[in-house]
């Protein structure tokens, strides 16, 4: 069997020239993501999409190169991408053989997983960006962020030990914590660019009752959510909706005000978040900035972050909400959002259209594409 498949045909090539910086003409853009199967972040799988289909109407030549690393294949989204798909098949197989069929101006690496997952970054000579999206400890960028959080200071922990990290012409990062993070692991400022996940925008249902506070989110340690029902206030309700391996123990810590809805496809979950109370986002340890905060401020929902770093920074700096840490008692938390949320709608919905929207997120990646091809492949730290 090959190394790749083509599931759908390429799209026609864009005329010679193209390239970011040369005149902002049509780009060329592979787009590599190992897709999350159920019970994963599901997010993340979402986030890739809406910036295929952004940079699709943006006039570009977009291809999506699926890797088995990343997840089942049946998770690779055939019917419901905006562009031409390339599935990699074999568990471990790189994309080199797609890419270089497709021949594109850059390579933006989404979820690729260590070892032989990024292996073959080492092998790939044209413009390369990644988004360092995946925060958990046993794979992908994040088992390098939370290494990294707890061992500053170790030499076996710096970035420059990954392929991928070493060999990419522009990393981007989604929140300010992950930047400081990849900073002090020794990659240089001038090869990160801070890109938040944008979400479409909502809109407005006047006169919308007043729904539940909401969760969205893995049913997973790293999330904070058993905590968070462990904590949650008798008689106060709360929306779940998602699923994971705590998914027993969450159903056994919540109180009976909780209501458990499983996962919810993202067109839904978006114009559902229309009218609800707030969005809670726990957090524990380095967790990044996750998609449901863009969700949120563009249905108009502010934002209660309880605990971690990514949220409870931007809230405080964007106005988006209130801001709890787990030693605080979390029904005075709710107390004070409660009065304080219902008049933070419409900036919260501003917020959204100046930094989560998909214009500016197209502005800020198109300036990462130029930046890479004028950089070209180059080591991690010179000099």
């Amino acid at each position: 069997m090959p190394g790749w498949l083509p599931v759908l045909r390429s799209g026609p090539r864009a005329r010679a020239g193209r390239g970011p910086g040369r005149g902002g003409g049509r780009v060329r853009i592979a787009l590599v993501h190992g897709f999350h199967g159920p019970g994963g972040p599901g997010g993340e799988n979402a986030a890739v999409l809406d910036q295929a289909a952004a940079l699709v109407r943006a006039g570009h030549d977009v291809h999506l190169v699926v890797t088995a690393a990343g997840g089942p294949l049946h998770a690779a989204p055939r019917r419901r991408a905006p562009c031409p798909v390339t599935v990699v098949t074999g568990q471990g197989r790189g994309p080199l053989s797609a890419l270089r069929a497709l021949a594109p101006d850059v390579t933006h690496i989404h979820h690729a997983p260590p070892g032989a997952g990024r292996a073959w970054a080492a092998d790939w000579t044209g413009p390369l960006v990644a988004t360092l999206r995946d925060t958990r400890p046993q794979g992908g960028a994040g088992g390098v962020l939370h290494r990294l959080a707890a061992l500053p200071q170790a030499r076996a922990a710096r970035a420059d030990r990954d392929p991928l990290l070493r060999r990419a012409d522009r990393l981007v990062v989604r929140s300010e914590p992950a930047r400081d993070q990849y900073l002090r692991a020794g990659v240089p400022l001038r090869r990160l660019a801070l890109i938040p996940d944008f979400a479409p925008a909502v809109p407005t249902v006047p006169d919308a009752p007043e729904g539940p506070w909401t969760y969205v989110g893995r049913l997973a340690p790293e999330t904070g959510i058993l905590d968070l029902l462990r904590r949650w206030p008798e008689g106060r309700r709360l929306d779940v909706l998602g699923a994971g391996p705590l998914e027993g123990a969450c159903r056994a810590a919540a109180p009976a005000s909780v209501r458990f809805s499983g996962p919810v496809g993202r067109g839904g979950l978006r114009a559902g978040l229309v009218g609800r109370r707030g969005l809670v986002v726990p957090g524990r340890g380095a967790q990044d900035l996750p998609v449901c905060y863009a969700e949120a401020l563009a249905a108009g929902v502010p934002v209660l972050a309880v605990g971690g770093a990514a949220v409870p920074r931007a809230v405080r700096a964007e106005g988006t909400g209130t801001v709890a840490s787990w030693a605080a008692p979390l029904g005075s938390a709710l107390d004070v959002a409660e009065r304080l949320f219902p008049g933070l709608s419409a900036h919260c919905r501003a917020v959204h259209s100046e930094s989560y929207a998909p214009e500016p997120w197209i502005d800020r990646v198109a300036h990462v594409y130029a930046a890479a091809v004028q950089h070209g492949p180059s080591g991690l730290v010179r000099g």
